[in-house]
């Protein structure tokens, strides 16, 4: 079972349905209990960087997805899920973030029109698609997905940063540390490569 956190802060049955069509079996829930049990975890996600982290307070679930992800579970966040496996950001105000993987999310320079929203392409930095945990394996390499974002993650460490997609400026798209794996844009809205790329987690998850 993969478990996708319930957090108030986005279309969670979109990413569920997704996940089904792919062959996965889901849970959506917010209960300790069940990312314990779970052979995966999904932290979706849509809104403000304070706000989201906030309510992963609020439900106690901090500590618990921490000790998971050390543990090795697999780990998947989508859109405003990556950005706060980071530091901190700059997203009104100075707010801290999970601290998964070292670094910060700040905003698109004002010359860009702002949400970045739309289609665009993530061009891969792995040289080799062959791996059991590569997100992006049997993809063509510049695949287009679907973003709405207003913020970009800025990673201390080069080595996490999967892929990359231009915007006026280059930012990373996919992120990668161990077991967690962060995608900027939205694989349930991408058609037919956003779900290559949950099933691709969904295979992962059976090597992590």
């Amino acid at each position: 079972m993969i478990a996708i956190i319930d957090y108030k802060m986005g279309n969670l049955r979109s990413v569920a349905k997704a996940f089904e069509k792919v062959g996965a079996k889901v849970l959506v829930t917010s209960r300790v209990e069940d990312l314990k049990k779970s052979e995966a975890i999904i932290l979706p996600g849509v809104g403000a960087f304070g706000q989201g982290m906030v309510r992963l307070g609020e439900l106690g679930i901090i500590s618990t997805l921490l000790k998971e992800i050390k543990q090795g579970k697999p780990f998947l966040g989508i859109c405003l899920g990556m950005q706060l496996l980071f530091t901190r950001s700059y997203e009104h105000g100075l707010h801290k973030g999970l601290g998964i993987i070292d670094g910060e999310v700040k905003s698109f320079p004002q010359k860009l029109k702002i949400p970045h929203m739309g289609w665009n392409n993530a061009k891969s930095k792995v040289k080799s698609q062959k791996s059991k945990v590569d997100i992006l394996k049997n993809m063509p390499n510049g695949s287009y997905f679907y973003f709405v974002h207003s913020y970009y993650v800025i990673p201390e460490e080069k080595s996490v940063v999967y892929a990359m997609t231009d915007y006026g400026i280059k930012f990373p798209s996919v992120v990668r540390k161990d077991n967690v794996f962060g995608v900027q844009f939205h694989p349930e809205k991408s058609q037919e490569s956003g779900l290559r790329v949950l099933k691709n987690f969904v295979k992962i998850s059976g090597f992590c």
